[in-house]
């Protein structure tokens, strides 16, 4: 990484190696077999124009990444070397505040062999000890499952989808790219929390839904009137990171309606499909018990989320629910009269 105001050159370019792979700097000789390497998939995803360039384009670009070393090392590209054969390439790009970011690629009849992840590896290592960045980074296509492998082999945790414009439609389908991350205070991926830090991050993430099934001594069912949609709905929300689901339920009634409900027991197991933009969720229903209706007397409803709370009967429930909520309703009630614990999707049971 350079400093604006310092004019001395940076020192000769290294060579790296971990005893099977060597990163090194590029020469003319290097070019044909570069050339010779590059395929469909390369062209692909990296979005070139052509599947094989010209000896004169790639010379070219070797010729910039001498420069771009030379000039405070704001681009550092290395040639990965194995066995005594050229077998891609990895770099690293100043992107400002003392943050890189990384792109490799393995040449055709090279994969498959862990040499991409050895050499980001080699190359994140020198990236935080040599040029003193605090902070690399990866955007990999989604589709590319390949390079996010790789990535999260070589101690990315991956962050997050970032959306991409019109104009990298193109390039990425339209789809985002996957940002994966490492800091140079992380820990290393060879100790324990490294690796679960780093798989953690990686594993699927499903939304859990808590609501908690209200009665009061005529059967009814408290059912809240939502701001944010015409339909009715049982108390409750989304669980919170690291909060005890049948806990999220109790606070979301204490935030959205003042009302104080000891936590029962699970009732219901609700899947709940992609629909109108999200992603598919878990909603768990919890008993609230049997009380007087004369509870809703101290009730303060949130403004923002709610605009009012009833006790509703099966048929008022059906008349202002949607279908899918109406049926989560009927199979937590059957649930909470039989002592029984169900599980349903879209409120439909599977047996």
């Amino acid at each position: 990484m350079s400093d604006p105001g310092q004019d001395t050159p940076p020192p000769p370019q290294p060579t790296l190696t971990d005893g099977v792979v060597t990163l090194r700097p590029w020469t003319d000789a290097d070019i044909d077999e570069a050339v010779a390497g590059h395929d469909e998939e390369i062209r692909y995803w990296f979005g070139f124009p052509v599947v094989t360039p010209s000896y004169d384009v790639h010379k070219q670009a070797v010729d910039n990444w001498h420069t771009w070393y030379a000039e405070g090392r704001r681009r550092v590209n290395f040639l990965v070397e194995a066995d005594g054969a050229v077998v891609g390439n990895v770099e690293v790009q100043d992107r400002g505040d003392k943050r890189g970011s990384l792109s490799w690629a393995l040449y055709a009849g090279r994969r498959g062999r862990g040499y991409a992840t050895r050499a980001v590896r080699l190359l994140v290592d020198y990236a935080f000890e040599e040029l003193g960045y605090e902070r690399v980074e990866a955007e990999v296509d989604p589709r590319n499952v390949k390079s996010l492998r790789v990535a999260q082999r070589a101690g990315l945790r991956r962050e997050g989808v970032r959306r991409v414009t019109p104009g990298m439609a193109d390039v990425h389908d339209g789809t985002g790219v996957v940002v994966l991350g490492r800091l140079a205070s992380d820990p290393p991926i060879t100790e324990p929390e490294g690796f679960r830090s780093i798989l953690n991050s990686a594993l699927p993430r499903k939304r859990g839904i808590s609501q908690v099934l209200v009665r009061d001594t005529a059967g009814r069912v408290l059912m809240c009137q939502l701001t944010y949609k015409r339909d009715w709905d049982l108390p409750g929300g989304v669980v919170e990171v690291g909060e005890s689901p049948q806990l999220a339920g109790v606070r979301e009634i204490e935030e959205e309606l003042a009302l104080t409900i000891d936590p029962g027991r699970l009732l219901l197991t609700d899947w709940l499909p992609p629909w109108g933009g999200w992603d598919d969720a878990i909603c768990l229903v919890f008993d609230g018990g049997v009380h007087d209706p004369s509870i809703l007397a101290t009730m303060v409803t949130e403004p923002r989320e709610i605009r009012t709370a009833e006790f509703c009967t099966p048929d008022q429930v059906a008349e202002r629910a949607a279908d899918y909520t109406a049926r989560r309703v009927a199979a937590a009630l059957h649930a909470a009269e039989t002592g029984t614990t169900a599980y349903t999707e879209s409120g439909i049971s599977g047996g």
